[in-house]
This record gives C-alpha cells, sequence and structure tokens, in this order.
C-alpha cells in the first residue's frame, strides 16, 4: 500500500481516529480535505471565534468539540472520548490570544504557571506534551500536505530576477533571525536588510518593508535551526500574496519542503497574474 505521507511516523495506523485540532484560515481545510481523501478517520477540535464556521460544520456533531482558547483539559477529554490514535495541529491562533483573552482551565493554569519562558512555542509545546501522555501521536503538521510544500527553482516558472549574491544574503538574514528565535523571514533588498519578522507576524513585517524603496527587494522565509514540525510549520498563501503585492514587493524566496503554500497550484498562478516570482531553496 502507498505511503499516505513522507511526514507521517512508521507504522501510523490508518484505521483510528485522527483528530484535526483547528485554529483559523485555509490549512486546517487543505488538512481536512487530504485527510478524507486518505480514508483516515477524522474527528475535530475546534476554537471559539477562530476555526472557520464551515469546516466545524463538515463534521457531525458527534464528531466535533468547540472550545474556547485555553480549555486544555475540555480539549484532552475531546481526544479521549474520540478514542484518538494520533492528532494534527493546524491554523493559526491569534496571537494575543494566547496572552490575553485566554480561558485557562485549571491544567492549563497549572501548565502556564510551570512555564519560565511563556511564548507561542513553550505553550505549545507543553500542550504537545500533555497531548503525546495519553499515548496520543502528535503528528507533523506537514503530514498530508506533502504537495502542498515549496518546491526547488523557480516555481512562477521564468527565471528568478534577484541576484545569486542578494539571494543568498537574504537566506543568511533569515537564517540567523531564525536561529536567534526572532522570527521566521525578512525582506532585504541589495544586500541592505529592510525589514525582519518579530512577534506583529508575516503581514505586519511586509507592510513595513513596502515602506522603503521595493524594486529588487526579496522576501524570504525559512524555518528555524530545531523547528517543531508539530505545531509551528512556516506558511506562505494568499493573504501573503496580497501583502505583498499591497507592499510593492516582487519576489518571495521560500525553503523547500519546508514552508506549505497554502493551496499551491492556486497561489503559484495568482503570482504568475501580480507579476510576482516564487522560488524555492535548499
Amino acid at each position: 500500500m502507498a505511503p499516505l505521507s513522507a511526514f507521517l511516523p512508521a507504522g501510523f495506523d490508518r484505521a483510528r481516529p485522527l483528530t484535526l485540532i483547528a485554529g483559523q484560515g485555509l490549512y486546517p481545510q487543505l488538512v481536512a480535505a487530504a485527510v478524507r481523501r486518505a480514508g483516515v478517520p477524522l474527528r475535530l477540535v475546534g476554537f471559539e471565534e477562530e476555526t472557520p464556521p464551515a469546516l466545524v460544520d463538515s463534521f457531525p456533531k458527534d464528531e466535533r468539540r468547540v472550545i474556547k482558547v485555553g480549555q486544555l483539559g475540555h480539549m484532552l477529554e475531546a481526544l479521549q472520548d474520540f478514542q484518538s490514535g494520533s492528532a494534527l495541529m493546524a491554523g493559526q491562533i491569534t496571537p494575543r490570544r494566547l496572552f490575553k483573552g485566554l480561558h485557562p482551565d485549571f491544567k492549563a493554569t497549572r501548565i502556564l504557571l510551570s512555564l519560565k519562558r511563556r511564548n507561542a512555542e513553550t505553550i505549545f509545546g507543553a500542550i504537545a506534551k500533555e497531548i503525546e501522555a495519553l499515548g496520543i501521536a502528535l503528528l507533523d503538521a506537514r503530514a498530508f500536505l506533502d504537495d502542498q510544500l515549496a518546491v526547488a527553482g523557480c516555481m512562477t516558472g521564468k527565471k528568478f530576477p534577484i541576484d545569486a549574491d542578494y539571494l543568498a544574503h537574504g537566506i543568511q538574514i533569515a537564517r540567523e533571525c531564525a536561529r536567534l528565535d526572532i522570527g521566521q523571514g525578512c525582506v532585504v533588498r541589495k544586500g541592505t536588510v529592510l525589514a525582519v519578522e518579530a512577534f506583529e507576524g508575516t503581514d505586519e513585517m511586509l507592510r513595513r518593508a513596502g515602506g522603503f524603496k521595493t524594486d529588487e527587494a526579496l522576501f524570504v522565509k525559512t524555518v528555524k535551526a530545531r523547528q517543531d514540525w508539530r505545531f509551528d510549520v512556516p506558511c506562505f498563501g494568499q493573504r501573503t500574496l496580497e501583502t505583498m503585492r499591497e507592499a510593492g514587493l516582487k519576489a518571495a524566496a521560500l525553503e523547500t519542503g519546508k514552508v506549505l503554500i497554502l493551496d499551491r497550484p492556486a497561489v503559484v498562478q495568482q503570482a504568475r497574474t501580480w507579476g510576482i516570482d516564487l522560488f524555492g531553496f535548499a
């Protein structure tokens, strides 16, 4: 039998339910569609004011649970009630909700108080530990989306317009920012750093970069050296492309096999239409 995905663990049991822990946007919707095509039983844990309502409504009531952000105990109960063999986190939770407007139950409060550093990585890492303590495998969040990852070369089908030295400089800056855990992206222009991504996220960084001269500017998206693929997959989608267009940025370089292009065929086609070049680097 053909493997379902290169990112699934050995011995993955396709007969046991996989529970999708779904945040915002297209990402969890793509995962749900791919898992269903693969014939793996699927359940859902969604979040109020975060998970797309259409995704929630696509599940029978007894195969879904919608909770408030921070209700970790309810999430763990749902995973057990669904008799989940595995779980997969997909889709962003509004960053401010992790620190303000959170509704932590007793279990979440206990975990938060135990963290010496409180950021998205430590919070989700602690949640992952709780899930796996139940004997449920938390999957690489690229699983089932192998065909949505950035691939090598100019994906928009033309010669990439950025000079090789400037491309190498942008990759170096992005990787150093990722190593320092500042962010996973940057914008450079002819050897000058225009902006780096931090807590504000990719779109705000792109808007800031758009305030400078942007001819031959390059957006680079990479990953951390010790990326936790269970909950921290960098994504590039239609919204990012639209922000690039608004900011006057015409080129992006994305790390191959690691950056998810959400609905890659549609994004690549739209990029061609808008004259934006997409390049995959290793």
